[in-house]
């Protein structure tokens, strides 16, 4: 998805338009921001019966790699930890089926006033 924007987008705006896409394509809003010592999840959502951790990559350039490359082993190891805080503190039972999302946000050819969105599904399989 291209995003168009007049002014650089700031991380907040990022998570914004990642949480609109979502929400455009079917997925329910269930909370934003937890955090825990664990780590942080920046937005669950409900898609149809699955629980969805979704991690919100946003780079204002690409001199250092694209979004989807800042997605490391230890950030998905800080992901699933705060999940699973999450689950406990929420209650959620052990039969609910979660899934680990990221929406990468980077700008189109190093263009900062064109930016890129990429809905990648499963980061953990």
């Amino acid at each position: 998805m291209d995003c168009k924007s007049k002014a650089l987008l700031s991380g907040a705006a990022a998570e914004q338009l990642a949480c609109e896409y979502l929400l455009d394509q079917g997925l329910t809003l269930v909370g934003r921001n937890f955090r825990t010592h664990r780590g942080e999840i920046d937005l669950i959502m409900q898609d149809n019966k699955d629980l969805v951790f979704i991690e919100v990559r946003f780079r204002k350039s690409i001199r250092f790699g694209s979004a989807e490359e800042s997605i490391t082993r230890q950030k998905c190891a800080r992901l699933t930890a705060a999940a699973l805080a999450y689950m406990q503190y929420q209650h959620v039972g052990e039969n609910t089926v979660v899934r680990f999302d990221a929406v990468a946000i980077s700008p189109e050819s190093n263009n900062q006033s064109d930016f890129k969105l990429n809905w990648i599904k499963n980061i953990l399989a």
